[in-house]
């Protein structure tokens, strides 16, 4: 009796935690559902899948569910009474040390999705456990995902996934990302990737397959400059943009430089320092850079 009424008093508290995360949400207009399966797999463009058997899986990095997404919040309280008896009695067999079967789990990046066992994960968050034994599914996604936030991100950019699809960074370099903020910029990106592969083939006198220019674009082109962007702490003077974005402007005034004769003496370091010296987005440099400005 007392094991089932500390289960009622469980799921009680977890109901009002939900009524007021749905309240709190309300106010900030912040959505706090949980992520569909189907709806990433389809908007991120996941493809391929593999069985990587059985692992414990941490219950935080649990964000969406296949079938029962309706029926919980972001932090799996269940936001339906209908789910009361299955849920106090996985309560109460937990409370009684009986052993529960792995729930089975969809993984998208180092995000996971519950296939079977919602209710598992539910009273698992709710009573503290860090863990669920899970046997996981793993589907290959062209763009990283670390987090809820990197899948909605992925799903705002629709031009980002296709790069990353195109072009398989992801795989090819992994932990790479590569990220821009204004529209109808990857294009540019694969232009870069295409007259990469073009000088590559002249310098080694053979045709030089996509996958092969991708990874030398990125480890002889873009991280340098990504290197020296950081190493410059260039974005600290540009708020509001990326290390892609920097790339793309920075590439774009070191051939500029090149054309017009300049670029002697120039190292890739000084061209970044030139750049942000002249472009700094920061209300103080841009008041000296008047300043300093000739009069006509």
């Amino acid at each position: 009796m007392a094991i089932a009424s500390a289960a009622r008093a469980d799921f009680e508290r977890a109901r009002r935690r939900a009524f007021w995360r749905r309240v709190a949400k309300w106010f900030t207009r912040a959505d706090d559902a949980l992520l569909s399966f189907d709806e990433v797999r389809r908007q991120l463009h996941v493809r391929g899948q593999h069985d990587v058997g059985f692992h414990e899986v941490r219950v935080d990095q649990i964000v969406g569910s296949v079938s029962r997404y309706r029926d919980f919040d972001r932090a799996f309280l269940p936001r339906n009474v209908w789910t009361r008896g299955r849920w106090e009695s996985i309560d109460r067999a937990l409370r009684t040390g009986v052993v529960l079967p792995p729930v089975e789990l969809y993984k998208v990046g180092e995000a996971y999705f519950v296939k079977d066992g919602n209710q598992r994960v539910s009273v698992a968050r709710e009573t503290g456990q860090v863990f669920v034994d899970a046997k996981v599914i793993e589907f290959d996604s062209p763009a990283p995902v670390s987090s809820v936030e990197d899948i909605l991100d992925w799903i705002r950019d629709e031009d980002a996934v296709a790069f990353h699809e195109t072009t398989g960074i992801s795989r090819l370099r992994p932990g790479a990302r590569i990220e821009l903020t204004l529209p109808g910029q990857y294009e540019k990106l694969l232009e870069h990737i295409q007259t990469h592969r073009w000088y590559l083939g002249l310098e080694r006198n053979s045709e030089v397959a996509y996958s092969d220019a991708v990874g030398s674009w990125y480890d002889r082109v873009y991280l340098p400059t990504v290197e020296a962007i950081r190493s410059a702490d260039a974005l600290r003077d540009f708020p509001n943009h990326t290390e892609g974005d920097l790339y793309l402007w920075i590439t774009e005034h070191h051939w500029y430089l090149h054309e017009a004769g300049l670029a002697k003496g120039h190292g890739l370091p000084g061209v970044v320092d030139e750049y942000v010296e002249h472009h700094s987005e920061r209300p103080l440099k841009r008041i000296t850079r008047k300043i300093r400005r000739p009069r006509p």
